[in-house]
């Protein structure tokens, strides 16, 4: 066989796709990979269903339909009082291509580019794609939180770009004002751009609004903002997601976005622009994760288990070593979904390196609530027999 790419050849399944094979192969309850077991609301599947009778589903322009660029627009204004035009948005094929489009507009060969870890785990190999190099900046439980000088130590004369993933997903932590001010602070400094992945911005359980990095001062050009309609309606599925940006940066986004997947289905942006124009509906699914995240950390705490904080995602994270349990987050993982039946994702495998805290373990709440109450039964009763 001819030789193939390197930095493919050389990665594994990605763990969100093991543990769900697991989950799968065994009748597990899979609280591993993030995704509402319940369909996305009728509204908007009402909506995509209107589109495919009445709009065109033929090729939509490449930026994504005029329609869509104006809601996103409109909604950002709304709810995070950004000042945007459809100029300023592309529409892509979900987040994860956004964030490939963004890192291969950015990054050329020899580029380093700051990862925040624990991180989503396709950010070092798309960053390697691109020819750059990932450096990470390690973050530390139970709070998770930037420091200047571990940030800045990993600032070299070849870096080009950062990551920066707010609310952040495995920890379910939100930046601070004083955060946002810091990576602001650096990002001008260093003339770095930040490829900003907030896709769980409406996914949070404090009652604030969520403020990006792009609306920082100074920030406004050299900032990418990345959102997700899939992470907005529990639509994971229909892989539809958005770049923001100032208008000659997106249009650099776009070229990049053009030779991946070109066009997002048309039927789905229709339905989604109609779908950001009701702010109850993104409410009445924000209530509904509140409500099911409740019920999975009381059940945990009652178990004896010791959840970290965590204001934001769809994911709670529990301290294993703080909860009296000596297993390793992995080897916990592996029996907990053979043993006891219970898929979820050991933190330590969305971290590179040798440091990895290996005592904490990311568990999904956005699922049914007798799920969820069966799930942590199966915990409690495993648990009592190690």
């Amino acid at each position: 066989m001819a030789a193939l790419n390197p930095v493919y050849t050389a990665l594994p399944t990605t763990i969100f796709e093991h543990m769900s094979g697991l989950a799968r192969a065994s009748g597990a309850i899979n609280l591993g990979q993030g995704f509402p077991d319940a369909p996305p609301p009728f509204a908007l599947t009402a909506a995509v269903a209107r589109a495919m009778a009445e709009r065109s589903q033929q090729y939509p322009p490449m930026a994504g339909v005029p329609e869509l660029r104006d809601a996103v627009s409109a909604f950002y204004a709304r709810t995070q009082g950004l000042e945007l035009t459809r100029d300023h948005v592309i529409v892509t094929s979900g987040a994860t291509e956004a964030v490939a489009a963004a890192i291969l507009a950015v990054v050329a060969a020899g580029d380093e580019v700051l990862l925040f870890q624990p991180a989503y785990d396709a950010y070092a190999p798309l960053v390697r794609r691109a020819g750059g190099v990932p450096v990470f900046v390690n973050l530390r439980p139970p709070h998770w939180q930037l420091e200047r000088t571990a940030i800045e130590a990993a600032i070299t004369p070849r870096t080009r770009a950062l990551v920066f993933n707010d609310p952040l997903n495995p920890t379910g932590t939100v930046a601070s004002a004083t955060e946002l001010a810091l990576l602001a602070q650096i990002a001008q400094a260093h003339d770095l751009i930040a490829i900003c992945d907030e896709v769980w911005e409406q996914v949070r359980f404090d009652g604030q609004p969520h403020r990006s990095l792009l609306a920082e001062p100074g920030m406004a050009g050299r900032t990418i903002k990345i959102g997700s309609a899939g992470k907005i309606f529990g639509a994971t599925g229909w892989k539809v997601g958005w770049m923001v940006a100032a208008p000659e940066l997106a249009a650099v986004t776009a070229k990049a976005h053009q030779f991946l997947t070109f066009t997002t289905p048309p039927m789905l942006q229709y339905a989604v622009a109609e779908a950001l124009a009701d702010d109850g509906l993104v409410q009445g699914l924000r209530d509904d994760w509140a409500a099911t995240r409740a019920i999975l950390n009381q059940g945990l705490a009652r178990a004896g288990l010791a959840v970290l904080p965590g204001l934001a995602t769809w994911f709670t994270c529990i301290d294993l070593a703080a909860s009296g349990i000596v297993i390793d987050d992995a080897t916990f993982a592996d029996r907990l979904v053979r043993e006891a039946g219970v898929a979820s994702i050991p933190l330590s495998a969305l971290w590179e390196g040798p440091d990895a805290p290996r005592h904490i373990l990311r568990l999904c709440h956005c699922k049914p609530a007798a799920m969820l109450n069966d799930a942590v039964e199966r915990i409690t009763r495993w648990r009592s027999e190690l």
